[in-house]
């Protein structure tokens, strides 16, 4: 039995109503989009060394790193400057997965120590590779205040000293999105 135009009308309205009020309760505000700003300082050699090759390939003659992987455990900084303010550390594990240019298979846990993130982390994801200018991965979780991020980072060296002390400082933009 199909409806008459007469009641039709209201019932449209009536459901569409419905339906409005359901999304809109369902609704928790969207996602929140966090901005962070930070440097990485890392020491690739000397007493205070942050990176160590823990698996070198063996018979690899060709002098390529590839299959080698390193860990390190490095220093998140407010700033550029070694006396900056110490935010978190960064643990990384970095596989030469490339048989061509160097280019590394790049996870980190961004572990935040002070400041309005202290005791959260984000989990990052990607390839490195030393020759791009700029180096883009992705934020693949989080802990604490960063359950559930995803999002991406960009980062840059913004200084290198070395032969015999290598000082290398990156700076990172994450852009981590939230519920």
């Amino acid at each position: 039995m199909a409806l008459s135009s007469s009641y039709s009308s209201p019932f449209l309205l009536l459901l569409l109503l419905f339906a409005t009020a359901a999304i809109a309760s369902s609704d928790d505000g969207g996602e929140k989009t966090t901005h962070l700003h930070y440097y990485l300082h890392a020491n690739y050699g000397g007493p205070n060394t942050t990176t160590i090759t823990v698996v070198s390939p063996p018979g690899n003659d060709s002098g390529s790193s590839f299959g080698s992987i390193a860990v390190g455990d490095h220093m998140l900084k407010e700033g550029l400057d070694p006396s900056s303010t110490l935010i978190g550390k960064a643990e990384e594990l970095a596989v030469q997965a490339s048989l061509g240019s160097p280019a590394y298979l790049s996870a980190f846990n961004f572990v935040f120590t002070a400041g309005d993130y202290n005791g959260s982390s984000i989990s990052i994801l990607g390839r490195a590779a030393p020759s791009d200018a700029a180096i883009e991965r992705g934020v693949v979780g989080g802990s604490g205040m960063f359950r559930m991020a995803r999002g991406y980072t960009i980062s840059r060296v913004v200084k290198s000293t070395g032969p015999d002390d290598f000082l290398f400082v990156m700076e990172f933009d994450a852009y981590v999105f939230l519920y």
